[in-house]
């Protein structure tokens, strides 16, 4: 499995494309500049076969219904945050001047519950990692060691929870109990930024190290 980091939309967010030798792919967060996406798609000889998404913020929504037509692939999004993809107040795009507001259609398919998930031929560990948002998930792919983990633990940092449905409590939590859970080596692949590893943020994340760590 390889994968490739695309820095996408207004807040520039970690857009990521998990891919095989194979023509099809998952893509994680199109955040936006779907022109940018589609031309390195194209460069690769690549095509979208379904969209999964950490968390349903603006910003990591923004080319969702571009990739979704063009592709034909299915959209998946946490229950809990079905309404988010057409509510701008819920995505947060309705919340921030100079942010064009976020609509998008529903997410085909919601997913299913903590545990393995297989989709298009990838397995990976569907982790349930709330706190910066009440749907935010990650996937774990252990053979390759890396997780996609949205905005939860970034480097030197951990996600904001001022938004909707944020909670701080919540989000520390699930960074103890599930992130930093993980083999130290594991790539955290992360929403913004550079990404990083779960050893590294163990050592140096003064959030962590405040919590006990």
């Amino acid at each position: 499995m390889k994968w490739e980091k695309l820095s996408l939309g207004p807040l520039q967010t970690n857009g990521f494309v998990i891919y095989k030798d194979s023509n099809h792919a998952l893509m994680v967060d199109p955040g936006g500049d779907e022109e940018r996406l589609f031309d390195w798609l194209n460069d690769q000889g690549l095509s979208i076969s379904a969209i999964i998404l950490t968390h349903a913020h603006f910003d990591h929504i923004g080319a969702v219904e571009a990739v979704r037509k063009k592709y034909g692939c299915p959209v998946y999004v946490h229950k809990l945050e079905d309404q988010w993809l057409v509510d701008p107040q819920l995505n947060g795009s309705g919340l921030f001047s100079g942010i064009d507001e976020i609509n998008a259609n529903k997410a085909d398919y919601h997913f299913p519950n903590e545990g393995p998930f297989q989709l298009e031929g990838f397995e990976c560990e569907l982790f349930e990692t709330p706190g910066h948002s009440p749907g935010s998930v990650s996937f774990y792919f252990p053979e390759e060691r890396v997780i996609f983990s949205g905005d939860v633990l970034f480097r030197g940092g951990v996600g904001r929870t001022d938004l909707p449905g944020g909670n701080q409590d919540t989000l520390m939590d699930t960074i103890h109990e599930k992130m930093l859970k993980l083999p130290d080596e594991t790539v955290v692949a992360n929403g913004h930024g550079p990404v990083t590893t779960i050893g590294d943020e163990k050592e140096t994340n003064p959030f962590i190290n405040g919590f006990g760590w």
